[in-house]
């Protein structure tokens, strides 16, 4: 094989590419692949990224991207591929040597690398061969509808229950307060930017972001005076579930008494400052509640320990189904 060249990405190389590479190995691979583009600058829309193109006689046969993460700001992402008939042959290795160069020159100063794939495949092997170590791992689940005992939430009357349990606006300061501090606190593997509450609201509870509804699970309200407290008195929020309009499509769908569903995709989580065991009966109280009728999807890391604990006795009791493999995510 002649060596090969390398040069910075251009227009029409995706199509050359894609032709060559045939079908994305999973959807990582996937969504890395729309990261591949000509290179930016931190003024630019898209933010910073360097692209490299491997070709061989000409014929572009790999290609590799690092890119800057607004959200988590001190590593980089970063992704290669090379053609099934290239690979073993140090072009991956090549690509991604190019890729550690262009991260010395990203805003900021030098920064690591972090890369996702599934678990067990080839990307993976690669990443680990490359010096990357595993950072956390996430998985897909979809919980069948009434697995869980609904709870009784208070002293189980229907006024109590309404003050426990309650329909929130995801345009709530409250909610995008709770949800903001909750995502930091599952990612302190990887720290993100400080997150306003602004911020938060337009990440993951905005139109844009597909945010449909919120339901809130609640703490006692406590009286000053001792006793119950009026019912206009709202008590702190203990966990939250956000569902999102635009389920992701997942197979198969699960089969109930309501008929054939897709799971709606939720977002699940508590009040970081809850202790242990709170947390883990919060969720596990809101998530029997979200999932008493219809199927639901969640992306559980190995981080959320709260979520893990609702949802790993499921998967070993076969009461809710992993869709595909984990997702591992590696870093330097």
């Amino acid at each position: 094989m002649a060596e090969l060249s390398y040069r910075p990405w251009r227009a029409g190389d995706d199509q050359t590419l894609l032709q060559i590479w045939g079908d994305a190995e999973g959807p990582a691979a996937q969504q890395f692949r729309g990261e591949l583009a000509p290179d930016a600058g931190a003024d630019d829309d898209g933010g910073w990224r360097r692209c490299v193109v491997a070709e061989d006689l000409g014929i572009p046969v790999a290609a590799g991207v690092v890119y800057a993460s607004a959200l988590h700001p001190e590593r980089l992402w970063a992704y290669v591929e090379v053609a099934r008939d290239h690979r073993r042959r140090g072009v991956g290795a090549a690509l991604l040597r190019r890729l550690r160069e262009a991260a010395l020159t990203a805003p900021g100063g030098p920064k690591g690398l972090r890369t996702k794939t599934a678990d067990g495949s080839e990307g993976q092997a690669f990443a680990l061969a490359s010096g990357f170590a595993p950072l956390q791992r996430s998985r897909h689940v979809v919980v069948r509808p009434g697995t869980l005992k609904l709870p009784v939430f208070g002293d189980g009357s229907e006024e109590q229950s309404s003050q426990l349990v309650q329909d929130l606006a995801t345009g709530s300061v409250e909610l995008s307060d709770a949800v903001g501090r909750y995502y930091t606190s599952v990612h302190a593997w990887d720290p993100p930017a400080p997150l306003s509450v602004g911020r938060a609201q337009q990440l993951f509870l905005s139109d844009a972001a597909g945010a449909h509804g919120a339901v809130v699970l609640r703490a006692p309200a406590a009286s000053a005076f001792g006793g119950a407290a009026p019912a206009s008195k709202k008590g702190r929020l203990r966990a939250f579930a956000v569902s999102y309009a635009s389920p992701l499509a997942v197979e198969p769908v699960v089969s109930g008494a309501r008929g054939d569903e897709q799971p709606t995709e939720v977002l699940l989580g508590h009040d970081p400052k809850l202790e242990p065991d709170d947390a883990r009966d919060a969720v596990r109280g809101l998530l029997a509640l979200v999932a008493y009728q219809h199927p639901v999807l969640l992306e559980v890391d190995d981080s959320m320990e709260a979520l893990r604990a609702a949802v790993d006795p499921l998967l070993a009791g076969g009461l809710a189904d992993q869709m595909g493999p984990d997702t591992v995510i590696l870093g330097d």
